[in-house]
This record gives structure tokens, C-alpha cells and sequence, in this order.
């Protein structure tokens, strides 16, 4: 079995599972090639609405694998530095990928989430996790810097800057509920319903037109980057005008209008 599957979790979702439950689902080389070729198929689907994240058995991800990256081929051919470097761009290229994929990423994160899993999740646009949850931002425990795998702009925008320098430079282990209370997750939900909250969020997502969702994914994104309010509106400014020449928006409009399920064509 792939450390990393890809099925489908419903009509234009997929769902990706990270399958190394007896180590915790813990990154090494191995699983991070699955997951880039997964990554590859994601963003070739076609009539993609949206992608969920989870693990399997008792953890979401509980970081990098301590116990044996499995690469030690390549920092014998490349030296340490170069191979090093290339191990960690390849691990890194996951989040950003995850970050920007067209189509909603919502984490539905079934048990711990440390180090690398704390990023995987903030790398997505939702996040829901189960009452069990436990999460940190564990790198410095291992010796390393606490900024890793993107979680240093992650975590400030999603929690705040003060939080996510409490987070990061303690590194300390907090539960489920402070993930709710400081805005990490969305929501938490009994362990069994995990997933079927997942998919209910992915459900009320396809409610909407497929451009119509891509443009206000990336246009939220952006606004965490631009200076000002002017700045923002202007280009949201552009992204209505797009979506109200789709051939969805007055679909959208005339569904709600009429209470029936909407019928796009993603023109």
C-alpha cells in the first residue's frame, strides 16, 4: 500500500490519506514521494471541487521521522549540505502546494498534528479536527529552527502574530479546544465525524460556482498580502466583473431564487 492514497471521497471531491498508522503517519522519504506524485494527481483532476487531508488510525501527522528519513543515498552523493537542502525542498514543496491548489483544502485532522503535521493543516484553507486532537509546533524539541515548512507565515495569519510566536518558540502541546478558541480550527467534532463533517463542509462548497470558488480562495489569499483596503478592492473589483461573465453566475442566482440544487458547467 501507498504511505499517501487517493481516493474519492465524494462527486468532485477527493480525499487524501496519509497511511503510516504504526509510525503515526510521521514523514519520511518514502511517504513524501507518494505524496508529491499524489499532489500531481490532484491537480490534474478534472470537475475538481475540493480536497480533504487526513490520516489514518490515532494521528493526523506527527511530523518528521526521527527514527530514519530514509535518503541517506543522497546526502552520501550530494554531501550534506546539498542533500539536506534538497530534502527539505522537497518536504516544503508539499504545504505550498497543498496552499495552492485551485479548489478548496479542508484538514480534517483525526488525531496529533506536530511539527510537519501542524503545517500540513495550516497549509489548508479549512480546518476541522476531532475532540482527541492534540497539537504542536514541535521543531525546536528536535534541535531545529521553530520555522519550518512554511509555519512561519501560516500560523500569523490564521492565529495572529503573538500566538504563533507563543506556539512556535515553546513548542508546547495544546488541545482541541484552544485550537478552536484561538482560531485555528473551524470546528471540533466527536472522532467517528471526522470526516462526514468534512464532507459536509466540501458539500456546501459545491453549492457554489467552481470559478466563483477558485477566484475567492485565491482572492482571500492575496488580500493576507496586500497593503491596503484600496489595494484589496481593486482587485476584488476584477474578480467579480470575471465571475459575473460566467455562464454559472446567473445559474447560481436563478437556482437560489427557485430552491432547487444548482446545475454548473463551469463556463
Amino acid at each position: 500500500m501507498a504511505a499517501v492514497e487517493l481516493t474519492s471521497a465524494d462527486t468532485g471531491v477527493l480525499q487524501i490519506t496519509l497511511q503510516r498508522p504504526e509510525a503515526l503517519n510521521a514523514l519520511n522519504y518514502p511517504m513524501v514521494l507518494d505524496f508529491l506524485a499524489v499532489l500531481a494527481e490532484v491537480e490534474s483532476a478534472p470537475d475538481l471541487r475540493a480536497v480533504i487531508l487526513t490520516g489514518a488510525g490515532r494521528a493526523f501527522c506527527a511530523g518528521f521521522d526521527l527514527r530514519g528519513y530514509g535518503d541517506d543515498d543522497r546526502l552520501t552523493e550530494r554531501g550534506q549540505i546539498r542533500g539536506l537542502l534538497s530534502r527539505q525542498e522537497e518536504i516544503a514543496g508539499i504545504p505550498v502546494r497543498l496552499h495552492q491548489l485551485q479548489v478548496p483544502v479542508i484538514a480534517a485532522v483525526n488525531g496529533a498534528a506536530a511539527g510537519a503535521g501542524l503545517s500540513l493543516a495550516a497549509a489548508c484553507d479549512i480546518r476541522l479536527a476531532a475532540e482527541g486532537a492534540v497539537f504542536s509546533a514541535a521543531f525546536l524539541r528536535a534541535g531545529f529552527t521553530g520555522c519550518d515548512l512554511g509555519s512561519s507565515w501560516l500560523l500569523p495569519r490564521i492565529v495572529g502574530t503573538g500566538r504563533a510566536h507563543e506556539l512556535i518558540l515553546t513548542a508546547r502541546r495544546f488541545d482541541a479546544a484552544e485550537a478552536l478558541a484561538i482560531g485555528l480550527l473551524s470546528s471540533v467534532v466527536p472522532a467517528e465525524s471526522v470526516i462526514k463533517s468534512a464532507l459536509a463542509i466540501a458539500d456546501a462548497i459545491k453549492q457554489h460556482p467552481p470559478l466563483s470558488v477558485a477566484l475567492t480562495k485565491k482572492g482571500m489569499w492575496v488580500a493576507t498580502e496586500t497593503p491596503s483596503l484600496a489595494a484589496s478592492v481593486e482587485f476584488e473589483n476584477r474578480q467579480q466583473v470575471l465571475s459575473a461573465l460566467t455562464e454559472d453566475q446567473p445559474e447560481a442566482a436563478l437556482s437560489f431564487l427557485e430552491k432547487r440544487a444548482p446545475r454548473y458547467v463551469n463556463r
